[in-house]
Formats: structure tokens, sequence, C-alpha cells
């Protein structure tokens, strides 16, 4: 007899049972984990190149994504061109040393790239990285 000697079969049962309630939470947990990656999915599609050597870099004031159409995002919203030259030069115009990271699609044309690269250089930006993906 696991219950008491006064106890009573016909009284409902007044405790919470906490088992069914971990079981459902973690389950939650897993749902929101599986879930997470696909919400936090970047602004644009971008298919990075791959490299075994490369180091972190620091975040820059300046992330400039062009994607494979030629589509410029910069700090994660579309750009033009004229306005990626005036944000670099804001940028420059408030911290002299400030760096620009590229991620470029491997699709983009070198053309592309080279003009995008102009157009911060030309703005005063003396340090442009490239992003990459490690193998």
């Amino acid at each position: 007899m696991a219950g008491g000697v006064n106890q009573n079969d016909d009284e409902p049962i007044a405790a919470i049972n906490i088992v069914p309630f971990v079981d459902i939470i973690l389950v939650v947990l897993i749902i929101f984990m599986v879930t997470a990656p696909l919400v936090l999915k970047p602004v644009i599609d971008i298919n990075l190149p791959k490299s075994s050597s490369g180091e972190e870099a620091p975040p820059a004031p300046l992330n400039v994504a062009i994607g494979k159409d030629g589509a410029i995002v910069v700090n994660g919203q579309a750009s033009t061109p004229e306005a990626l030259s005036a944000l670099a030069a804001q940028s420059v115009a408030e911290k002299p040393d400030t760096a620009a990271i590229l991620q470029a699609d491997k699709t983009v044309t070198l053309e592309t790239l080279t003009s995008v690269i102009d157009l911060i250089k030309t703005a005063g930006v003396k340090k442009v990285a490239f992003s990459i993906e490690k193998k």
C-alpha cells in the first residue's frame, strides 16, 4: 500500500504531477532550438567561398554583402552603390580607422566585386577584408 492507512480512494488527487510538465517544457525547448536557425536566416542568401586558412575578425561597422544577382546589402539593409558610398564616407568621418568586411557570393563577377571595393576605397575606407567559410 503506497498510500496512507487512512487514505480514502474516493478523494481526487490534489497534488500536481511535475513529470509531464517537464516533458512538455523539454519538447517546447527542442522545437525552439530547431526553428531558431530558420528564423535567424540572413536577409540575402550568400554562398561564401571556403578556405582552410582564415581568422575570426572583430565585427566591423561596415558589413557589405553582395548577392548572386549583384544586390548590395549594407549592415543588413538593402542599399544602392550611391548609398553605400555615402554610408562609407560617413563612417570614415565618424571613425577614421573604419574597416569594411565584404561577403560576396562565389558566383559574383570580378567586375561587380571590384566596383564595390572601388566605391568603399574611394569613400576613404583603408581596410577591406573578405568573409569566408572555413572548410
